[in-house]
């Protein structure tokens, strides 16, 4: 495990890190002109940085699942508090990879374009509820290391 370990937490470094960069920068950055001049810039760099961290942490998290012999407590509702927790990663991980994909698609549609109401909710909603559902990853991903430990 110790190659996959190492990628996926620089994968989870950059993903988090992106993710409460954004979430500052839609906080701070309130004058709406410069919001214009921003985003259509840093979006695209940060949207595709991004798809490429989500892959990676995908790809290695199986890895992962799968030499530490984790799938076989997934697939037979093994009920020890390792798979307890790993489900629950798993779920808030799948909820972040639907939002992420529906914010992707609005960003891409409307980048550099006005944003109709509805666009702009759901865009700033889902950037939220991935800043927020990170954090909560981060948590089961640290105890279920420690676990392992």
């Amino acid at each position: 495990m110790g190659l996959f370990i190492h990628i996926h937490l620089i994968a989870a470094i950059a993903w988090i890190g992106g993710s409460i960069f954004m979430f500052v920068l839609g906080i701070t950055l309130l004058d709406k002109e410069k919001q214009k001049q921003v985003y259509p810039h840093i979006g695209p760099i940060f949207g595709y940085f991004e798809l490429v961290s989500i892959v990676v942490l995908l790809v290695t998290g199986v890895i992962m699942i799968t030499d530490n012999g984790l799938y076989a407590m997934l697939v037979t509702n093994d009920d020890n508090i390792i798979a307890q927790t790993l489900k629950t990663k798993l779920i808030l991980v799948a909820i972040i990879v639907v939002v992420t994909i529906i914010h992707f698609f609005i960003a891409l549609r409307t980048n550099g374009k006005a944003r109709t109401t509805i666009q702009n909710i759901i865009s700033r909603g889902s950037s939220l509820l991935i800043f927020f559902l990170n954090l909560f990853v981060l948590h089961y991903a640290i105890m279920i290391r420690a676990m392992l430990s």
